[in-house]
């Protein structure tokens, strides 16, 4: 692993990727104009495996973990901020909201795995509390603004956020249990677990007029699930995988806070979505939560000593 600066290619990787998995929520509302929740969770996982299926073999572990990432992931995770994007949830909130599954990764790993909260998470924790109370007024202030977002929505959202936290809990556990864990067939066969849940449930919850709209779905519909999957899940995982293995995770996780940065941005100038004052509100408490967590070890730190010189003999 490389102790030193990002290079400038490495440095662009991490910009690339953060663009990408910020704009990547402006798709999904673009994608939901001719698909269902459920088609285009089915669409964006076949695009995600069919090229990477086919050459790279399965991972070397038991099953189990496979499938309970592939659902957790792809059918709770996705299945859920997909309905969520449709029924009452903006693309810039709900880029903001997903990053609350750092702090139920850190309770469901106290609970199931037991590990330690630190004094930063736990700041971060009370921040992030905060910020969603803030988001919460919207729904239960009298006439207050909602911007375009629903109370279901916004549950959904978080209960999303949840489901990515259980799948790196699954990840965990699968790391542990697997000497030699290997991430990129993981990843590629994980991937094809939602697509038959999907297909399924489409065809049982989905109105009949639904089942073959997608035949005719615009160009630009077929492009953002290109974008999803091939974009946004294989080229933006390989680039932030690589970040991973050639630096320390405290170097490259902090380009994560720009992936809200960017979601809100590309909401608000493609989309037209409005932020309301709770919202702004909450977002700052979110960010400040996430910043206190990724840099708030650091500042507690002691400052080190000074070398001693070494004595005359």
């Amino acid at each position: 692993m490389n102790q030193t600066r990002l290079s400038g290619l490495d440095l662009v990787s991490a910009i690339g990727v953060v663009l990408i998995w910020g704009t990547n929520f402006v798709a999904m509302k673009l994608a939901l104009h001719d698909f269902t929740p459920l088609q285009l969770g089915a669409a964006r996982y076949v695009f995600a495996t069919l090229p990477l299926i086919i050459l790279i073999r399965p991972p070397k572990l038991h099953w189990k973990w496979v499938l309970g990432y592939g659902l957790c992931q792809g059918v709770g995770q996705f299945g859920l901020l997909f309905i969520a994007l449709q029924i009452g949830m903006t693309a810039a909130l709900a880029s903001v909201l997903l990053q609350t599954q750092v702090f139920f990764t850190a309770l469901l790993g106290y609970v199931l795995l037991h590990e330690k909260v630190s004094k930063p998470l736990q700041a971060g924790l009370c921040l992030a509390a905060l910020g969603l109370a803030c988001f919460a007024m919207n729904y239960l202030h009298p006439g207050a603004a909602t911007g375009t977002t629903t109370a279901l929505g916004f549950a959904l959202c978080l209960v999303a956020a949840a489901m990515w936290a259980a799948s790196n809990i699954v990840v965990r556990r699968a790391q542990k249990a697997t000497p030699n864990f290997e991430i990129v067939p993981f990843m590629v066969w994980s991937s094809t677990i939602p697509v038959l849940p999907f297909i399924g449930m489409s065809l049982l919850f989905d109105a009949p007029s639904t089942h073959w709209k997608w035949l005719a779905a615009s160009w630009s519909s077929w492009a953002s699930i290109a974008y999803l999957g091939w974009i946004a899940t294989i080229l933006a995982y390989a680039m932030w995988t690589g970040l991973l293995k050639r630096h320390p995770v405290n170097r490259v996780a902090p380009f994560s806070l720009g992936v809200p940065v960017v979601g809100l941005t590309t909401g608000m100038l493609a989309l037209g979505e409005v932020i309301t004052g709770w919202q702004w509100a909450g977002i700052t408490l979110v960010v400040a939560s996430l910043v206190c967590v990724l840099f708030g070890g650091r500042l507690m730190q002691p400052p080190a000593k000074p070398a001693m010189p070494a004595a005359n003999k």
